[in-house]
């Protein structure tokens, strides 16, 4: 299958606190949108690099997934969108896909990776998963040379801390991100993909074929979901994350729950 060119969808590339990698446009606003929008709201710099332009999927164009991505990122508030231009529906973890995505580690410089999830219907989700996690550790090597798309070289990095987010299977959560107060916003921003979710108001001339998520009930179920998992921690809404190769430290245990739980 072809492959595209690297394209910068929104924003400038440069360092972040936080770096979202998602094998498609629209995993990431699906799954972690909220927790993002968080992190902005924090002071927290944050970006996404999409893998594939999404050629194959049943609805809309790969030229439609750029332009939605760039709307979303706006509402976002992120830093800078790239989209590596990889083949959908090839995500093999090869010498070539590691490299450009070892380039987008180091050209973002994350402290915390937020990836596909490890298990999902869609096998190109697990297959991102694996690349971005074996990219992440190669990409802290420093006899893997790599350069900045104007020639400047790289420096090494390594993200601290990796985790998955929650697609279509979900897994045993190590936590769980209160999104009640951007749950609008988040929803804007998934909603910015016109072309991949149900639109009552099309004619059903036009109206393309139906898909997993664009079926009329989608949007509810990921609104129940994150009911579901807020309602466990106490809050409206919230977003499940899995610690990659936990357990993770802390030498401040009372900080890490500060927070109080509304439901003892």
């Amino acid at each position: 299958m072809p492959s595209f060119e690297p394209v910068l969808v929104y924003g400038t590339p440069g360092p972040v606190d936080v770096l979202a990698l998602a094998a498609h446009p629209d995993d990431v606003e699906l799954a972690v949108g909220g927790t993002l929008l968080n992190l902005d709201r924090a002071g927290h710099k944050t970006a996404i690099v999409d893998f594939t332009r999404g050629e194959l999927g049943t609805r809309g164009t790969p030229e439609q997934r750029l332009t939605e991505s760039a709307e979303a990122a706006r509402l976002l508030r992120l830093t800078a969108r790239e989209n590596l231009g990889l083949p959908d529906g090839n995500l093999e973890n090869t010498l070539a896909n590691r490299r450009r995505v070892i380039e987008a580690i180091r050209r973002y410089r994350p402290h915390l990776l937020l990836i596909n999830a490890p298990a999902c219907r869609h096998p190109d989700h697990p297959a991102a998963a694996a690349l971005a996690a074996d990219a992440n550790f190669y990409a802290g090597l420093a006899q893997i040379q790599t350069v900045d798309p104007d020639g400047t070289p790289q420096a090494p990095h390594r993200a601290a801390h990796v985790l998955h987010y929650m697609q279509s299977v979900e897994f045993d959560p190590t936590l769980v991100v209160d999104v009640s107060d951007v749950w609008d916003e988040r929803m804007r921003a998934f909603f910015a993909y016109r072309s991949q979710f149900h639109d009552p108001a099309a004619p059903p001339d036009e109206a393309e074929p139906q898909t997993f998520i664009s079926n009329p009930d989608f949007a509810d179920w990921v609104a129940a979901r994150a009911h579901s998992y807020g309602y466990r921690i106490g809050a409206r809404r919230g977003e499940p994350l899995l610690y990659r190769h936990g357990p993770f430290g802390t030498d401040d245990l009372f900080a890490v729950f500060a927070k109080a739980k509304r439901f003892a």
